[in-house]
């Protein structure tokens, strides 16, 4: 089915969850079941079939905005501790790639999360970040998108203060929702390549600098 907007170019959805206790703010419930709100760019709305194809395109449009490069250079250099969540022992998997560039190359205490696995890279693997000896500065997370929501949850209840969510996954209404409950966050981004980037190896902009060095970066 197509829908005329009249001609209105459309900026995003409002499409809702089901309601979460404490969820903090929501967009405005659907009028009509089987309906999204769409909303303009010249703020008038209208509704929408959920099942459209102008729906499924609104939603996968990106409107939030993580945090800059510099300010994302800022997150990694403050941290001294970081927690991979959905870590793997399986060498192929990038949470391995991941961890034994942090082990290596950085000055970070690193923590994997994993009820499933003993040992990571030679280190013990916790069950939950509840486990940890400390609470991490940053939560580096390795899951689906449909499960960032509770992960959110997770890294609030374990008292860390940043969630950084792997290249490749993105859910904006977690992100929208960890930010609510005052998480700085970072999304589909890789933890690895930014600190290389900002430590010699990449430029900021992310080209090779043709740098090459064995030595730790003193502020990490």
């Amino acid at each position: 089915m197509s829908f005329d907007t009249g001609g209105l170019p459309a900026a995003q959805t409002s499409a809702h969850p089901a309601a979460t206790p404490d969820s903090g703010p929501t967009a405005p419930v659907d009028e009509t079941p089987g309906t999204t709100t769409a909303v303009l760019s010249n703020g008038l709305t209208c509704e929408i079939p959920r099942s459209s194809p102008l729906a499924k395109l609104l939603k996968s449009q990106r409107t939030w905005v993580g945090p800059s490069a510099r300010e994302r250079q800022a997150i990694l250099r403050r941290a001294k501790s970081v927690a991979i969540v959905g870590a793997s022992p399986n060498t192929t998997r990038s949470s391995y790639f991941v961890g034994t560039y942090l082990l290596q190359s950085s000055d970070y205490r690193v923590y994997f999360v994993n009820p499933n696995a003993d040992t990571i890279l030679g280190q013990k693997a916790y069950p939950d970040l509840a486990s940890l000896p400390e609470v991490p500065d940053i939560v580096d997370v390795f899951r689906k998108a449909g499960d960032i929501p509770s992960v959110v949850d997770d890294v609030l209840a374990s008292g860390a203060k940043t969630i950084w969510v792997q290249l490749g996954i993105w859910n904006q209404e977690a992100a929208e929702y960890a930010e609510s409950k005052g998480l700085t966050t970072v999304m589909d981004r890789c933890i690895k390549v930014e600190h290389a980037r900002f430590h010699g190896g990449l430029h900021l902009l992310g080209f090779d600098t043709g740098v090459i060095s064995s030595r730790k970066a003193g502020a990490r």
